[in-house]
């Protein structure tokens, strides 16, 4: 394998790329080899790899400072200037930001808050959720492969299924919050229906729960908005964010009103705490991928794009296709069919995946700057390597 041995690993099985460089929609090994990447890095380079905006603002923030202070400490105006932008784009009840190192850091202190907000410490979450691998994460996450070597986790948490009208009435006044991801990602992207999430924030409001949608996945144009919470008619009392929301760079941000977030400052003081979180270059990527996703347009043509994949691919072996915006789950017959597809469109110079919690199905996570002849030419490949395993 091409890791050093002093590296460790994930998986038995990695992908192996060589990586050489990358740029917009692409990724080039160190032989030469170009791979048209559709996963966008799971979800992260939403705006393609190394957009000269964020290169530039990085390269600027460079030559002034890099780490200075903890988090919250010192006034630093790459800091202020991604939250304002935020708060420009967000509902006012989501006007406060708190930056972080990661999308699992978020979920982590989004539920800390929860619990000072409510003065409770029960959970509820979802079965087949993923929202980190933290152990606060895990917690909360319905994967119980992924959870059982790691147990005991945070108690008080409770489960119940997604897009299930009939089961929120388990959702009681004992309850610190409710986590969710508004479009489940990680197993397979599974949609809810509009009526389900409305009837879900009333009895989040009806009982005194904190409503928490985890968007990090789908966050920052992916599902055709912004946020995915913007498609439902609801706003959430906590919103999570990471993953394509810096460009590139490692940042994530646990959101919610000015007013819930001041009590992390009392009561005590430094109720939550991050060394490196809002780091001045991430924040600095983090506003200029921003500003590329406003100010380019590619959001508002997710829609159509999204289109153009579903109507071309096509195979008689496909049992089903998800999507919502750029996240799609092409289910096959097997989990070995799925392995088989993602290694021949990599010989074909394709990037697909597969969910950690759905394996009949591989992940296709395009970035939002892909042509419409690089769609072509994508699902022309998929299409020609499902047609080989009939």
């Amino acid at each position: 394998m091409a890791f050093s041995k002093h590296l460790a690993q994930t998986s038995p099985y990695p992908m192996g790329i060589e990586v050489e460089r990358a740029e917009g929609c692409y990724i080039w090994d160190k032989n030469g080899k170009k791979y048209l990447d559709l996963i966008s890095g799971i979800a992260v380079s939403n705006i393609g790899h190394r957009h000269p905006h964020v290169i530039n603002a990085i390269i600027e923030q460079l030559d002034k400072y890099l780490h200075v202070i903890p988090f919250g400490e010192f006034s630093q105006d790459p800091q202020n200037q991604l939250a304002d932008k935020l708060a420009s784009l967000l509902p006012e009840s989501l006007n406060c930001s708190y930056f972080v190192n990661s999308g699992t850091e978020a979920v982590e202190a989004s539920l800390k808050l929860a619990k000072r907000l409510t003065g409770r410490h029960e959970v509820v979450a979802m079965n087949k959720s993923y929202h980190g691998a933290t152990h606060g994460s895990l917690s909360v996450t319905g994967n119980e492969v992924k959870k059982q070597q790691f147990r005991p986790f945070v108690p008080g948490t409770t489960f119940i299924d997604f897009n299930d009208t009939s089961q929120l009435e388990r959702i009681t006044e004992a309850h610190a919050a409710v986590i969710l991801e508004p479009i489940q990602g990680d197993a397979g992207v599974r949609i809810p229906d509009k009526a389900y999430i409305q009837a879900l924030r009333k009895r989040c409001t009806a009982v005194g729960a904190q409503l928490i949608f985890d968007e990090i996945q789908t966050g920052m144009g992916r599902t055709g908005t912004l946020f995915a919470f913007e498609q439902f008619d609801v706003v959430p009392d906590i919103l999570c964010t990471a993953k394509a929301f810096g460009g590139g760079m490692p940042i994530g941000a646990f959101i919610s009103s000015q007013e819930n977030m001041e009590l992390l400052t009392h009561d005590p003081v430094l109720g939550h705490i991050t060394t490196f979180g809002g780091h001045p270059v991430c924040c600095v990527a983090a506003l200029a991928s921003l500003e590329v996703m406003t100010n380019e347009n590619w959001i508002e043509k997710v829609k159509h794009k999204s289109q153009l994949f579903n109507e071309l691919i096509s195979h008689k072996s496909i049992v089903e296709l998800r999507s919502i915006g750029f996240m799609f789950a092409v289910a096959l017959a097997s989990e070995e069919k799925v392995n088989e597809v993602i290694n021949a469109l990599l010989d074909r110079g394709i990037i697909g995946f597969y969910f950690l919690s759905c394996r009949d199905a591989f992940r296709l996570a395009p970035p939002l700057c892909i042509t419409e002849d690089e769609i072509k030419w994508a699902c022309d490949q998929i299409n020609e390597v499902l047609e080989g395993f009939l």
